[in-house]
C-alpha cells in the first residue's frame, strides 16, 4: 500500500511537470527541452521559468548575432497619406516563410508605420501579446534558432503628397523581397496620377536609380566611378585631351542613367521619366521622393 501511494504521488508530480512545460511552451514558443529544464530550475514557478528562458534566449541570441542574415522580407504598410517599409532579416529563406516569422513581420510593419520608422520607439512598443518588440524578437530568435534583425526602415508622411508602392517577389500579403515607395507632390486626384504613381514605382524597382536628379547623386559614388573611368582610360593609350573628353562623356552618361528624372522610361524607352511627367500636363505635379529596398542589399 505505501508503495502504491508513493507511485501515485510520483505520477501526479510528473503529470504536473508536463502540464507546466506545455503552458511554458505556449507562452514562450521555446522548445520542450528548454522549457522542461526551466520548470525544474524554477521549482515549478512559471513566472521565474519565463525569466530563465528569457535570459537563456538573450544568451543564445547574442551568440547568433555574429552570423550573416541576408534573407528575410521587406514589409510595407500604410496608405496614400502615409506609408512605411521595414526590412526584417534572417539567415535562411526557410525561416522567412515560417508562419511565426511572417506574423511577427506583419505586426512589426504596422507598428513601424505607426511610429514613423523611429527604431527606439518601435523597440519599446507593445505587441498584441503584451510584450515589447525587443522581447518578442529575442523569443523569436530563440525559437527559430537563427539571427534575426530589423534592418532599414523608411516612412513617407508629408502633407500635400500622395504615396504609392510596388511589391516584387511577394512572399505573402504585404511582405516581399523588394519594395518601392514613391511620393508625388500634387493636388490632383485623378486616375492618371494613380496610374503614374504605380508605374513609377515599378520603373524604380526595375531601374534602381541612385537619386532623383544627377546633382543629388552621392559624391562618393561619383568619385569612385570617376576613378574607375580614369583607370580604364589610362590603359587605353588615348591622348590626354581625347581621354578627358571621353571621361566627361562617360560621367555624364553615368549620371543620366542613374538619376531618376533622366532615366529611360521602362514602358516607353524612347522617352525619359521627366518627359512622362511633362506629358501628364499636371501643373503642380512633382516627384517628391522615392525609396527602393531589396532584401539583403
Amino acid at each position: 500500500m505505501p508503495n502504491f501511494q508513493k507511485m501515485k504521488r510520483k505520477n501526479w508530480i510528473n503529470m504536473s511537470d508536463i502540464e507546466q512545460v506545455k503552458q511554458l511552451r505556449e507562452a514562450t514558443g521555446a522548445g520542450f527541452k528548454d522549457c522542461n529544464l526551466a520548470v525544474k530550475e524554477s521549482g515549478g514557478d512559471l513566472d521565474k521559468a519565463v525569466e530563465i528562458l528569457r535570459v537563456k534566449g538573450i544568451s543564445k541570441a547574442s551568440k547568433k548575432m555574429s552570423r550573416d542574415a541576408k534573407e528575410g522580407v521587406i514589409a510595407t504598410s500604410g496608405n496614400e497619406n502615409k506609408i512605411s517599409v521595414l526590412e526584417l532579416n534572417c539567415e535562411t529563406d526557410f525561416v522567412a516563410k515560417n508562419d511565426d516569422f511572417v506574423s511577427f513581420a506583419k505586426e512589426l510593419s504596422e507598428l513601424n508605420n505607426k511610429n514613423d520608422s523611429d527604431l527606439n520607439k518601435l523597440n519599446k512598443s507593445s505587441m498584441s501579446n503584451g510584450q515589447t518588440v525587443e522581447d518578442n524578437l529575442v523569443s523569436l530568435i530563440a525559437k527559430m534558432g537563427e539571427k534575426i534583425t530589423v534592418g532599414k526602415t523608411k516612412t513617407f508622411n508629408q502633407s500635400g503628397t500622395k504615396n504609392f508602392n510596388y511589391l516584387h517577389s511577394v512572399v505573402k500579403d504585404n511582405l516581399s523581397k523588394l519594395s518601392v515607395i514613391t511620393s508625388l507632390e500634387t493636388s490632383d486626384d485623378s486616375e492618371a496620377i494613380k496610374t503614374f504613381g504605380k508605374q513609377l514605382s515599378m520603373h524604380i524597382a526595375a531601374s534602381n536609380p541612385l537619386a532623383l536628379s544627377s546633382d543629388l547623386i552621392d559624391k562618393n559614388i561619383l568619385q569612385k566611378e570617376q576613378s574607375l573611368i580614369s583607370e580604364e582610360l589610362k590603359n587605353s593609350g588615348k591622348p590626354e585631351e581625347i581621354a578627358q573628353k571621353v571621361s566627361l562623356g562617360k560621367m555624364n552618361k553615368f549620371k543620366e542613367d542613374n538619376a531618376l528624372l533622366t532615366q529611360a522610361w521602362v514602358m516607353e524607352p524612347k522617352k525619359k521619366v521627366q518627359d512622362i511627367v511633362k506629358d501628364l500636363n499636371i501643373s503642380d505635379l512633382r516627384i517628391k521622393d522615392f525609396y527602393r529596398i531589396k532584401i539583403g542589399e
